[in-house]
């Protein structure tokens, strides 16, 4: 018995212009309980990739599915599916950490009794006790990223979309964040997740996509890639290199 993809993506291609498209023919999925690092060059495609799964870009070719719903079968279904974390937070200056982490809890039509105790459990993971009822303008950066993360996991859909999640956070953030999408990986949430720090990610996903101008140009697990590629055994560091090095 075959187990459907959270998310499929079938044949994307797409961009900003119908005439020189970001992505060309992309092809990947992300099983249920399944950690995928999307990793590439600044402008490979990896955020493009993202606007056109969280429906900011429409594809010009090829299908996007969550949870088997398209956006155009199932708009409701579809969005409520999928959480994401953007690259920069994006916040309102006059509502509280409690506030957004709070709308975000409703938007998802989460209980009250699961949004309080995610709350507290969220504040306490990412050292945020003490910000709760603190304006998100008066945040450093390193905070802000932190309300956007317990934004999104204050939900529970079957699909989280990471954006360079680690970008502002300072070391005990980093291990909570990652620590806590273990063990949402483990209650069976899928993630997808794009970062530039290999070594971190390395030992975390279950798998990686690697995209170069637009293309996948190797996925699988990280064995399965340096057998590919005729270097069994190299970091996925070492790997990166020599593939996008390969495909200038």
């Amino acid at each position: 018995m075959s187990i459907t993809p959270v998310l499929q993506i079938t044949g994307l291609t797409g961009g900003y212009s119908l005439n020189k498209p970001v992505l060309h023919d992309i092809a990947l999925q992300v099983q249920p309980g399944e950690m995928v690092g999307l990793i590439g060059l600044n402008g490979a495609g990896k955020s493009t990739t993202m606007k056109h799964i969280l429906g900011l870009m429409s594809p010009h070719k090829g299908e996007i599915r969550v949870n088997d719903k398209t956006r155009i079968s199932d708009p409701e279904g579809y969005h409520g599916a999928l959480s994401f974390v953007p690259e920069s937070p994006l916040l309102y200056e006059e509502m509280t950490v409690r506030e957004h982490v709070e709308f975000t809890a409703r938007a998802y039509g989460v209980e009250r009794s699961d949004y309080e105790s995610r709350s507290i459990q969220l504040a306490k993971l990412f050292r945020m006790e003490d910000k709760m009822d603190t304006l998100s303008s008066h945040l450093s950066k390193g905070m802000k990223q932190k309300v956007m993360i317990m934004c999104a996991f204050v939900a529970r859909p079957a699909l989280y979309v990471i954006d360079e999640p680690f970008l502002g956070l300072d070391p005990l953030g980093i291990r909570s964040l990652l620590d806590f999408m273990m063990d949402l990986k483990k209650s069976g949430a899928s993630i997808l997740l794009s970062s530039h720090i290999l070594s971190t990610i390395e030992n975390y996903c279950d798998r990686f996509i690697v995209l170069h101008q637009g293309k996948v140009i190797s996925s699988g697990t990280l064995d399965e890639m340096t057998a590919a590629a005729g270097s069994p055994g190299q970091s996925l560091e070492q790997l990166f290199y020599e593939l996008v090095q390969g495909g200038q």
